[in-house]
């Protein structure tokens, strides 16, 4: 029998947080897929800022893109993009919108953002929209995507910075609702703190943007570049 104290290697801890966070997604991927979108408004103003600043040249690797929908708003603006998700099912629902339409420079594939896709260097831009608050560890995820952009290359996101809500959600509204599996594992910063650490990945600071058509709007938008 082996002891509780012996801990798994790093590469099967990692299996099972990214097989943990699958179970969750997979879970409520079709009434995720339902939901209407909270701030069409902001929604369009980022999507209009994101299509700018891609060309038809680009290669492009969205991570975190759930069921798809703003990879099918913007592949036809890019050479080629991959868009990844750790949840199988939420590709199976983005790969069946993708065949009722003709993008085939589109592809779509369940990975975990907390890892390289290819490591190679080899996109122009990479996207994360509502994904970096999820990640499991921020510096794995920003080393990943430094991993993956060509020299130049940009990285644009779009995150909730949960510090910047009242204290009671993500100190106790947040912890409960993980408690009883109503939300997933989250990390709380501001978007000060937020930025410091992609500046500590090396990346340089183009624009930090707020869209929401609401008064308050905590999801902080950012265009980085990764140095030549």
């Amino acid at each position: 029998m082996l002891s509780s104290s012996v801990s798994l290697p790093a590469a099967t801890q990692a299996d099972a947080v990214a097989a943990a966070k699958a179970r969750f997604w997979n879970r409520i991927a079709r009434k995720y897929a339902a939901e209407p979108i909270g701030d069409m408004a902001g929604y369009e103003a980022t999507l209009q800022r994101v299509a700018a600043l891609l060309s038809p040249s680009h290669a492009v690797l969205e991570l975190g893109c759930g069921t798809g929908t703003t990879a099918l708003r913007l592949a036809a603006g890019t050479r080629r993009m991959l868009a990844t998700d750790v949840s199988p099912e939420m590709i199976a629902i983005a790969r069946d919108k993708l065949a009722a339409q003709s993008l085939p420079q589109l592809r779509f594939e369940a990975a975990d953002a907390d890892v390289p896709v290819s490591g190679a260097e080899c996109y122009d831009a990479v996207l994360a929209f509502n994904l970096m608050h999820l990640v499991s560890d921020l510096d794995g995820a920003l080393r990943a995507i430094v991993s993956e952009l060509k020299p130049g290359g940009l990285f644009i996101s779009k995150t909730p910075c949960l510090a910047e809500m009242n204290p009671l959600i993500p100190r106790v509204l947040v912890p409960l609702m993980r408690a009883i599996g109503k939300a997933p594992d989250v990390l709380s910063f501001d978007a000060t703190q937020l930025l410091s650490t992609f500046e500590r990945h090396g990346f340089e600071i183009e624009a930090v943007e707020r869209h929401g058509s609401k008064r308050k709007d905590i999801r902080v938008f950012v265009v980085a570049r990764k140095p030549q």
